[in-house]
């Protein structure tokens, strides 16, 4: 179903004029060789462009059409007018001058017996040139070139013949699909059904590469792919076990490495790149999924979010900058992360756009909770809440990747929480004994979703709960006031009760909490009348909503709880004092 989404979504793109045809892709460039009529290397023009990256202005490759490359492994293959230095000089910076002269010699039969029969000056100049270059002086003829060192380096190399491209030229071009649409000596097989069209053809055996995911390699990586035995079936060797034609891989591929270039629609969570698109390609879906994601756009309020949000949730369409959007049209997100040199899937969600937006504003009502006076926003974006899970002074800030991957799913699918989230959190509130913001919508929302006990959700309120009873909310209630206390009566501390005891306190409170209020006493005594009555009076009304003993354990929910009891009572006295020093 992913290989037919993606297939679809190319034709639509193609039809846009958004991506070149079969057999075409759009390639970074950074050089030309400059031909005369004769094939004479003339000149090397340099086809970089200054652009702002990171607020400074560097050189960038030229992204051009031309031929598609081949899919390399450790073989020897050429590339028809777009290569590197080894294919069209002869010369790298590898060291491996044999293995480099192999190369040119490989880029010489391909467009000599491509454009053996054409007689226009681009295809006579290449001709030329590659009948008479002669690998072994190439060092010799372009050491002082000023180009010289940056083209050893890799970069793709085209041709220039007079001010002409080659592969702009109309017979070139031609000559160029029919090779590409026929099939070749080594491709050709017995037919099978594509998995994709349905129509009966030779399956590629080797598809395209998918490039850009961060963590795979920078040559590209596969997402279908078998190169082991143990994979194979039926004696079929390679991707003829999942049989798929030429026109269909290319179009597959096309399509997620167009995704995947797309900076403004791709999102990396952790080790989780994350693409999405409507079916028929309008991109002011993306622009207003990218946004919800983020709980931020260009002009835009939370409450503009928020409202975009519930809108689309009850099937109303919305104007997102001059577009309506459609709740019903079919909508898609892709998770994949990498993996040596292929790629997983993380998860591969279809639905109505719609239906995702609301299980986007499920999750954002669940998350809701008082913010901590540290906190510069009032939404939680889905990179902010991964991050919560991770120690931000180590130098390793990556989450668990499977975490991080259910989590989205979760969220996108209306699903349940996994519990590694849970748990990532718990450790890291142990660890740092810091319960900030978005640690505590992370506990709140994973109980509200996950917990089948209705009397652990009473305390799982936006602001302070006066009303519930439930114990672990209490005794949470009840540490945050003894906290406060004890910094009453010693301003400027340094370390109060949390420090040393709230980690025993969540965990077996029958130990902890006789300590605690025996502390309590003494710290009162260093109070003034009317403060010290004020907070006599509020633990004493604690304690009087306490029914049973302090439990000898808590769970790990009962514990999140207590968690959300204590944040709840120190948001509202700081909540009190702000309201004072107004």
């Amino acid at each position: 179903m992913i290989l037919q989404t993606l297939a679809a979504y190319y034709k639509f793109l193609v039809l846009q004029e958004k991506l070149d045809r079969p057999g075409w892709n759009k390639v970074k460039v950074s050089f030309a060789l400059g031909l005369d009529e004769n094939g004479n290397l003339i000149r090397i023009h340099s086809l970089r462009e200054e652009r702002e990256l990171e607020k400074k202005r560097v050189l960038m490759p030229r992204e051009m059409t031309v031929p598609a490359p081949a899919k390399r492994t450790v073989g020897i293959k050429a590339n028809f007018l777009c290569d590197n230095s080894s294919y069209f000089l002869g010369i790298d910076s590898k060291g491996k001058p044999e293995r480099a002269l192999s190369c040119f010699q490989a880029a010489k039969e391909l467009h000599l017996s491509l454009m053996n029969n054409i007689e226009t000056p681009c295809a006579i100049g290449v001709r030329r040139f590659f009948e008479q270059w002669a690998p072994q002086n190439a060092v010799e003829r372009l050491k002082n070139d000023p180009y010289y060192e940056e083209i050893l380096q890799g970069g793709n190399l085209v041709f220039m013949v007079g001010d002409s491209f080659p592969q702009k030229d109309p017979l070139i071009e031609s000559a160029w699909q029919s090779a590409y649409d026929g099939v070749s000596e080594e491709e050709k097989g017995e037919l099978d059904r594509c998995l994709i069209t349905g129509e009966a053809t030779i399956p590629e055996k080797i598809h395209p590469s998918v490039k850009g995911i961060p963590g795979a390699q920078s040559s590209g990586a596969a997402l279908v792919s078998f190169n082991a035995p143990s994979f194979c079936s039926y004696g079929k060797e390679q991707n003829l076990n999942a049989p798929v034609g030429k026109q269909a891989a290319f179009a597959y591929t096309t399509a997620l490495n167009y995704l995947i270039a797309d900076r403004d629609h791709r999102k990396l969570f952790g080790d989780t790149t994350v693409v999405y698109w409507a079916d028929t390609g309008e991109t002011e879906y993306q622009d207003a999924f990218s946004a919800l994601l983020d709980c931020a756009g260009k002009g835009l309020t939370d409450r503009d979010l928020s409202d975009a949000m519930q809108k689309l949730s009850q099937g109303l369409a919305i104007n997102w900058e001059g577009n309506m959007l459609n709740p019903d049209r079919p909508f898609y997100v892709l998770g994949i992360s990498p993996n040596a040199a292929r790629l997983s899937v993380r998860f591969f969600l279809q639905n109505s756009f719609g239906e995702i937006v609301q299980h986007l504003q499920q999750h954002a009502e669940r998350m809701e909770i008082v913010p901590d006076r540290k906190t510069d926003y009032r939404m939680i974006p889905l990179w902010r809440l991964v991050k919560a899970t991770v120690n931000e002074k180590s130098k390793d800030m990556m989450p668990p990747p499977k975490m991080t991957g259910e989590t989205l799913r979760a969220i996108l699918t209306g699903g349940r929480y996994p519990a590694t989230l849970f748990n990532q959190v718990q450790l890291r509130i142990k660890a740092d004994r810091e319960l900030a913001w978005e640690r505590m919508a992370i506990v709140k929302a994973y109980l509200l979703r996950n917990s089948t006990d209705e009397r652990i959700k009473e305390g799982l309120t936006v602001q302070l709960n006066n009303q519930t009873t439930y114990q672990p909310y209490l005794l949470g209630r009840l540490f945050a006031v003894l906290e406060a206390i004890q910094e009453k009566a010693n301003p400027g501390i340094n370390a109060t009760i949390k420090d040393k005891y709230f980690t025993s306190a969540c965990a077996t409170p029958n130990v902890v909490f006789p300590i605690l209020l025996n502390l309590k006493d003494k710290h009162l005594k260093k109070l003034d009348g009317g403060i010290r009555v004020y907070y006599d009076r509020q633990v004493s009304e604690l304690m009087g909503q306490l029914t049973e003993d302090y439990p000898a354990h808590l769970s790990l929910q009962d514990q999140g709880v207590f968690q959300i009891g204590y944040y709840h009572q120190k948001q509202k006295r700081f909540e009190k004092k702000n309201q004072e020093e107004a």
